[in-house]
């Protein structure tokens, strides 16, 4: 028996696959431990809209959610399976859109991914032989408008008192230590 036995770890060095010899083996995947696939995708979600809930609800209050979620287009951006955020694109009259919803999740903001997706609603309001893309905003959201702004959008419009009770809002809400009460409207000329 003991002969077998050197027989097989002689064979193993020979064909490499024994202690002591030299390993043949190949760089290979263990099931289970795959490195994520972290390319950043943006795509036109096909889903059922009531999955991208709570990106939608990082947007807006669930009553104006509810008005608009099944509405237009949405793409999302992914990566590794990971849904970062959405844009929401809805027609509004000939050649103009509206950006009707937008967020990305909290840990992924400030690193161009907003600017990324409303490029992509751009670029398909473009496809559809768009020309103007509007998006609108609390007047005391004042991060907001600049980052519109940053990407070219224009103030075009205010609506005044256009968040409060006689619209299903509070009349003490704050942004920035500011009432939200005004509404913005930008737009961007594509």
């Amino acid at each position: 028996a003991a002969g077998s036995r050197r027989e097989r770890e002689e064979r193993r060095r020979r064909e490499g696959n024994g202690r002591g010899g030299r390993s043949s083996c190949r760089p290979h995947t263990i099931q289970g431990f795959e490195k994520p696939d972290e390319t950043l995708r943006l795509a036109l979600y096909e889903g059922s809209r009531r999955d991208l809930w709570p990106l939608f609800a990082l947007a807006d209050d669930a009553v104006s959610i509810r008005d608009y979620l099944d509405q237009g287009v949405v793409h999302v951006a992914t990566t590794g399976g990971l849904v970062l955020g959405h844009s929401q694109v809805l027609p509004v009259e000939e050649a103009v859109y509206e950006l009707r919803s937008l967020a990305v999740i909290p840990g992924r903001r400030r690193r161009g991914l907003g600017a990324r997706l409303v490029a992509r609603s751009a670029s398909w309001v473009r496809e559809q032989s768009g020309d103007r893309l509007v998006a609108a905003s609390p007047s005391a959201a004042l991060d907001l408008l600049g980052f519109y702004q940053r990407l070219g959008f224009r103030v075009f419009r205010v609506d005044r008192d256009a968040y409060g009770p006689a619209h299903e809002r509070s009349d003490r809400a704050l942004t920035n230590g500011i009432r939200v009460r005004d509404r913005v409207w930008l737009e961007l000329e594509l």
